[in-house]
């Protein structure tokens, strides 16, 4: 039998539609190269944004029609399956719904399929509570596009209730992943030719785990983690650079500041989520920093790390921006300056504390603001990256260009893209290039 999948939204959920994949693999199951030829379709879900609903609101009306011409079983995972539940059986004829905690039931649900598509014995069970343990094993990292690369998963849920975000409600509270698990999938990730590794968590410096052992509590924090990991990675392990996604601003402690600055495995690159750069905005939005605190913390990681590349989120038109409050936002770029950012405009997520706030910003306003913070951040990525021209740095070759075969894609740990002439015997290592030129925002490189 065969499967197909469609993956929205985060790194986390393409990190654990890899887990699903291996589920699958290890029943048997094969990947289907598209959708007309799968037994089961599972699409895996976004809920940040309302435009990721919408997308796959498209798919399944879609699918749905499909579905009257063939006979295939139609599964919802992820965020919208948490958030909307029942409401996707109804509208567009899915056939399972597998909430954010209840993904350790897929091998119940491929199961359920080969017998004929009985899932009234995996529904009436007691609904699951996430678990690393019985989702996540060691060899389920997702290799990116480039086998070089892979996602560790090292905590699920948040708990910090960001007035807009949806995540707590559809993800949960915050699980911390065993370290011992943690360090036993980088080994065999290391031992599998994968050279970067990124470690996610919808908050990731927040990690805490507690072993509890022998009626005794010891913790072990994120700083502590990334310790244990540099460690571990000093020996003949193949992963060089590890990364982490993403990082919320009061999380980040002088303690994690010197972990990464004493060592090198950790890439020069943070992404450091600000969302906007007005105090009122920032304490409407629930993110339990200043604008003066998070000004700080950016001069205390490049006065430790000098080489450091930092990139953010920025979100404008929140209820009640006025036009100080974007000049604020503005204002904190121009300070910092990100290597690049993801820009957007607010949009109502219905049970989110922000859903009710007067003062709606109307879209036309939104566009408007907008498109001032994308032309300054486009602006600031093109300074900083034709400040590059000429250095010599790192590489990590990662794969063949499409559009080219004769050139190598690269990355380097500021993680700026970075092409080079070359063939596939070098695809996999590490190399010192000049960076020659700039396309775009793309170097050319020589060795």
């Amino acid at each position: 039998m065969k499967f197909f999948f469609e993956t929205y939204g985060c790194q986390m959920n393409i990190a654990e539609s890899a887990a699903l994949a291996l589920a699958g693999r290890e029943r048997g199951w094969l990947e289907a190269a598209n959708s007309d030829e799968a037994d089961l379709v599972l699409l895996n879900t976004c809920s940040v944004r309302a435009t990721a609903e919408q997308r796959v609101f498209g798919r399944l009306a879609q699918y749905k029609a499909l579905k009257k011409k063939r006979p295939f079983t139609l599964v919802v995972a992820g965020c919208m399956a948490e958030r909307l539940g029942e409401k996707l059986k109804k509208d567009f004829a899915v056939d399972y719904v597998m909430g954010t905690s209840a993904r350790s039931l897929f091998p119940l649900i491929l199961e359920s399929v080969e017998k004929g598509g009985d899932f009234t014995g995996i529904e009436a069970a007691e609904k699951p509570v996430f678990s690393f343990s019985a989702f996540h094993h060691a060899s389920s990292g997702f290799r990116d596009f480039s086998p070089f690369r892979s996602f560790v998963p090292i905590m699920h849920g948040c708990n910090n209730f960001c007035s807009y975000c949806i995540v707590p409600y559809v993800r949960g509270r915050e699980v911390s992943r065993d370290p011992k698990a943690i360090l036993a999938e980088i080994r065999l990730l290391g031992s599998r030719g994968v050279k970067e590794i990124t470690l996610l968590g919808q908050n990731v410096n927040s990690y805490l785990w507690d072993d509890g052992k022998d009626g005794k509590h010891g913790s072990l924090d994120f700083p502590g983690l990334l310790r244990l990991i540099a460690s571990d990675l000093s020996s003949e392990n193949g992963v060089k650079w590890v990364r982490f996604l993403s990082s919320h601003p009061k999380d980040l402690s002088d303690e994690l500041i010197r972990v990464l600055a004493e060592n090198p495995v950790f890439c020069r690159h943070i992404h450091l989520c600000v969302q906007h750069g007005s105090n009122n905005i920032l304490s409407a939005m629930n993110r339990r920093y200043t604008r003066e605190q998070y000004l700080d913390l950016v001069r205390r990681l490049r006065s430790a790390i000098p080489d450091l590349s930092l990139s953010t989120d920025i979100l404008v038109g929140f209820p009640g921006e006025t036009e100080e409050d974007l000049k604020a936002a503005l204002d904190l770029m121009e300070e910092v300056k990100f290597l690049y950012a993801y820009m957007y405009h607010y949009n109502p997520r219905e049970g989110t504390a922000a859903f009710s706030l007067p003062d709606r910003i109307s879209a036309e306003v939104k566009r408007e603001r907008l498109s001032r913070v994308i032309a300054l951040q486009k602006r600031h990525t093109g300074e900083l990256l034709k400040s590059r021209v000429g250095k010599k740095v790192t590489i990590l070759i990662e794969g063949i260009s499409r559009k080219n075969a004769d050139e190598l894609i690269s990355r380097t740990e500021r993680d700026e893209m970075v092409v080079l002439p070359g063939g596939a015997a070098l695809l996999g290592s590490f190399a010192q290039v000049t960076l020659s030129s700039l396309r775009g925002n793309t170097f050319r490189s020589k060795l």
